[in-house]
């Protein structure tokens, strides 16, 4: 079970094992693939994921399951290299406990990355997306039980999940890294199986633009919390119903790999951009 006090405890060691940490320091998940570039930090320190107690444990082949503090851009950052999917077996709220750390440790925004396929036919492998809003098609919420109050209130807003100021920096470092960034809406399913030509008809639908297997639970955590959220998904491959291509998760960890030095130059330069 997921509470304030086993937060305390993972956070408790957390804070052992890290020097002078700063709690205005940007949060930041990485998706499948996405850890070489990004992880690579001025006067780091690196926690295996199995060193904290009470933390869940990846599972899956592109996810290292590692922290790291350290410095990007003279600014700190605290980066978990590996997440924690529904179809591993993990709740919703479990899933969501590196949200929920970054929150107990007194961050204030956070930056979700992942590999996702592209359901926009505009949009091509290789492309970053920047995630304008959500549709959560999991079937479950990190909310769902006891609620905290000292976590947030039981019914949160979710007009506005993805930070408009964030979104706005995302777009001009974008322009300034020249790095294609396309603007879209993001649909989480529980995976481990791969959409349907009829799946993607119907999430495109639905507005949807990328298809992925995490995010959108985390964001809700992140809001309910009242973390800024900032949301760029790593299109791996293109999704079109009508001539659909197999895929594997090796082929979208590799290509996701190729994207990681945009995505890296794209933080970054975010990041230097945040007050």
């Amino acid at each position: 079970m997921t509470s304030p006090e086993s937060i305390s405890i993972i956070n408790r060691h957390i804070l052992e094992k890290i020097d002078n940490f700063q709690p205005h320091a940007t949060g930041i998940i990485l998706g499948s693939g996405l850890g070489e570039a990004i992880t690579r930090l001025e006067d780091s320190t690196e926690i295996p994921y199995s060193d904290i107690s009470g933390l869940p444990q990846s599972t899956v082949k592109g996810h290292s399951g590692r922290i790291v503090y350290g410095f990007m851009q003279e600014k700190p950052v605290l980066v978990f290299s590996g997440r924690f999917h529904l179809y591993e077996g993990y709740t919703a709220a479990e899933a969501c406990t590196p949200v929920r750390v970054m929150g107990g440790l007194g961050l204030k925004r956070v930056f979700i990355t992942n590999a996702a396929g592209a359901l926009n036919p505009q949009f091509d492998a290789g492309d970053l997306m920047l995630i304008t809003d959500h549709i959560n098609f999991t079937g479950h919420s990190p909310l769902t039980g006891p609620n905290y109050e000292e976590w947030g209130l039981r019914f949160p807003d979710m007009s506005r999940v993805y930070c408009d100021e964030l979104r706005s920096i995302a777009l001009e470092a974008a322009k300034s890294v020249s790095v294609r960034l396309e603007r879209g809406v993001y649909v989480q399913v529980s995976g481990p199986n791969l959409e349907t030509p009829a799946e993607t008809r119907m999430f495109r639908t639905l507005g949807a633009d990328a298809v992925g297997m995490s995010t959108a639970i985390e964001a809700i955590a992140a809001v309910h919390m009242g973390l800024k959220v900032m949301g760029i998904a790593c299109l791996t491959n293109k999704n079109l119903p009508d001539c659909m291509a197999e895929t594997t998760h090796e082929a979208v960890i590799e290509q996701a790999a190729k994207s990681s030095a945009a995505m890296s130059a794209l933080i970054r330069e975010i990041i230097s951009r945040l007050d």
